[in-house]
């Protein structure tokens, strides 16, 4: 059997950028996406600690160290700029194997989004 699993998190990171008129997803700098083993047009979901709503989109690659975290398209309406939210990326994976697995957390710093 297999189960989804927290695969990847980005926790407390701020809303840099919010790009209405972009096609959609969210931007994440490169360091952070590497950090968390996340990468390109992975699904994702976004949780807005300021607002309470929860969303789904894709991952794009943003700037190494930019600190980059903007929601682009229809995702934008959900976040302001400077929210913290929380980016969530899920597995699937044999039950057994769930078991042991470790995801990677990423706990960047809340005002430059860099690591520490």
């Amino acid at each position: 059997m297999l189960i989804q699993v927290l695969k990847s998190k980005i926790h407390r990171v701020r809303v840099t950028q919010a790009d209405l008129n972009y096609i959609g997803s969210i931007t994440i700098d490169e360091e952070l996406m590497e950090a968390a083993n996340l990468i390109e047009g992975e699904r994702v979901q976004i949780v807005n600690i300021n607002n309470g709503e929860r969303f789904e989109t894709y991952v794009i690659k943003g700037d190494r160290n930019s600190g980059m975290i903007c929601l682009n398209g229809p995702a934008a309406r959900r976040v302001a700029v400077d929210d913290i939210i929380i980016i969530i990326g899920y597995g699937y994976m044999d039950f057994e194997e769930a078991k042991s697995f470790k995801p990677s957390l990423v706990f960047p710093n809340e005002k430059t989004n860099l690591l520490v």
